[in-house]
């Protein structure tokens, strides 16, 4: 159930607790999923765009946000999921909405508008350049970073000091994985280890 199916729930005299919540199988399930999108996306458009030499990152990206609006559509007439329609007073209560007259929520708001672009297409164009080990790499770096952040101003993270030390060892072994990917990608290799590798396939 939806947020919002939540609130009508207890608008409509339900209980708070009546609501069930997502079942820790649900929840592991879910985090595998974006997990496993997420990287074979890299490799997917390292391969459209190096493998197969697809001219036009930025249309990739274009194309991609097409199929995912179309998806989405298809999916919700075949039941399969379910979010709530298009609302047309929505627009209404976006522009009466009060924040508006605050400067500082008007360019954090464009801002948001503006890295939803550049984030769907930082990641092709890092695909493009890079290997798709150096763009997983670079992901798992934000991926540590949204994780302090998160702690710090999430407000959900309930502490406890075997989780703290853990959490850490996590994050220190994953920089330092990342760290060491890169330094030895961006490292050049000696003339003499080139002409021994070419002389061995040859």
């Amino acid at each position: 159930m939806t947020a919002g199916g939540q609130a009508e729930a207890e608008g409509a005299g339900g209980e708070p607790g009546a609501a069930r919540l997502p079942s820790r199988v649900a929840r592991l399930l879910s985090a595998l999923f974006y997990g496993t999108c997420s990287f074979l996306i890299v490799l997917v458009n390292k391969a459209l765009l190096t493998t197969y030499g697809f001219p036009s990152p930025i249309f990739l990206g274009i194309g991609q946000m097409a199929a995912t609006i179309m998806i989405l559509y298809v999916s919700k007439l075949n039941k399969i999921i379910h979010f709530p329609d298009f609302d047309k007073k929505i627009p209404v209560k976006a522009t009466e909405f009060n924040q508006w007259k605050n400067v500082v929520f008007i360019l954090q708001f464009l801002l948001s508008c503006f890295l939803g672009f550049l984030l769907m297409y930082s990641t092709v164009l890092c695909s493009y350049y890079n290997s798709a080990l150096t763009t997983a790499v670079v992901g798992a770096i934000k991926n540590v970073s949204v994780a302090y952040i998160g702690i710090l101003i999430g407000g959900d993270y309930i502490f406890s000091l075997l989780n703290f030390v853990g959490l850490n060892i996590c994050m220190a072994g994953g920089l330092r994985y990342s760290f060491l990917t890169l330094s030895s990608q961006l490292k050049p290799k000696p003339v003499g280890e080139e002409n021994i590798c070419l002389d061995l396939k040859s």
